[in-house]
C-alpha cells in the first residue's frame, strides 16, 4: 500500500510537468547561436506518435536553421521567401525556414523523443519566440500545442513551446553553441535552471507528502499487527472430575509418569457383610471361617 501510494503520487505530480512539448534551453541571449531541443512525450495510453510538426516564426526569421537527423524519422523542411533580405555576419539571406516536420517514426506510450534544431542567429529586438507544434497520433488524434500563456492567467491546457530571449551579451559561432565564455553562458544556464526548478520543486514536494502519508500508514499497520499479537495461554488439562492443574516434573522424571499412573479410587461407603446390621460392632478375634465341629 505504501509503495503504491508513493508511486501514484509521484506519477500524478510528474505527468503535468512532462506531458507537454517543451523546449530546452528555455532561455537564451538575443542574437546567440544555440541548439534547440524539442522534448516530445507520448501522452496517449494506446496510440503512438507518428508525426511532429514545429512551426518557425517568420516575422522575426532565423537566417540559418539546420535540422539534426533522427533515426527512423523522415524530415521535411518548408521555407518562405523573405520580403526583405536578412543580413547577418555570414551574409545576406532571402529565404528562411517556416516549418519542420518529422514523420514516419514512432513514439510509443510511456516514451519520448528529442528533436534538435540549430539556430544561427536567434532573433534580436524581441523578448520571446513561440514555436507552435502539432502532434499526430496513430489513432488519428491531433494535439495542437499552440496556446500562449497570458500574464496573470493560469497555464493553458496545450501551451506552445516558448523560448525566452534575454538582452545579455550574445555569442556567435562555435563559442555560443558549445558553451563560449562564462560571461556569455551564465544567463542561459541560470535561466534554464530556474525554468526546471519549478518542476523539480513540485515533484519533490509531492514525493515528500506521499512519503509522509506512507509513514503514517506503516505506523498504523505496525500498531494493528502488534495489537493482534496476544500470547495464547495453554488450555488447562482435563481429568475425569474437572480441571486439573499441571504439576512440575522433576528432573529425570518421565513427563508422562504422572499421567500414566492409575488414579487412586476415591473413598466411599464400604459394603457390609450380609445379615449384619448397619452400625453393629464386630466381635474381637472373631473369624468368618467355619471351624471343625467336636463331637
Amino acid at each position: 500500500m505504501v509503495a503504491a501510494a508513493t508511486t501514484a503520487g509521484l506519477v500524478l505530480f510528474a505527468i503535468p510537468a512532462l506531458a507537454h512539448i517543451t523546449i530546452s534551453p528555455n532561455s537564451l541571449p538575443q542574437g546567440s547561436t544555440a541548439v534547440l531541443t524539442f522534448h516530445v512525450p507520448n501522452e496517449e495510453a494506446s496510440a503512438y506518435t507518428t508525426k511532429v510538426d514545429v512551426q518557425i516564426p517568420t516575422d522575426h526569421p532565423i537566417a540559418q536553421l539546420l535540422v539534426k537527423p533522427v533515426a527512423g524519422w523522415t524530415i521535411s523542411v518548408k521555407t518562405i521567401t523573405l520580403a526583405k533580405p536578412l543580413v547577418t555576419d555570414d551574409g545576406s539571406f532571402t529565404q528562411a525556414v517556416s516549418e519542420v516536420i518529422w514523420s514516419g517514426g514512432r513514439i510509443v506510450p510511456g516514451q519520448f523523443q528529442d528533436f534538435e534544431l540549430s539556430a544561427d542567429p536567434l532573433p534580436q529586438g524581441i523578448s520571446q519566440v513561440v514555436f507552435k507544434a502539432i502532434q499526430t497520433y496513430s489513432n488519428g488524434d491531433v494535439v495542437r500545442w499552440i496556446d500562449v500563456a497570458q500574464p496573470g492567467q493560469a497555464e493553458p491546457d496545450h501551451p506552445a513551446p516558448v523560448l525566452t530571449l534575454t538582452t545579455g551579451a550574445s555569442g556567435t559561432g562555435a563559442a555560443a553553441s558549445t558553451g563560449g565564455t562564462a560571461g556569455s553562458t551564465a544567463p542561459a544556464a541560470s535561466a534554464a535552471a530556474s525554468g526546471s526548478d519549478g518542476t523539480t520543486r513540485g515533484i519533490a514536494i509531492g514525493g515528500a507528502a506521499i512519503g509522509l502519508l506512507g509513514l503514517v500508514l506503516a505506523g498504523l499497520s505496525w500498531r494493528r499487527a502488534k495489537a493482534r499479537a496476544v500470547p495464547e495461554l495453554p488450555a488447562p488439562a482435563l481429568n475425569g472430575h474437572g480441571l486439573a492443574m499441571a504439576s512440575a516434573v522433576k528432573p529425570g522424571q518421565d513427563q508422562h509418569a504422572e499421567t500414566d499412573r492409575p488414579k487412586p479410587a476415591r473413598p466411599g461407603p464400604q459394603p457390609q457383610p450380609a445379615g449384619t446390621a448397619r452400625g453393629a460392632p464386630r466381635r474381637k478375634n472373631s473369624s468368618s471361617r467355619r471351624g471343625t465341629s467336636h463331637r
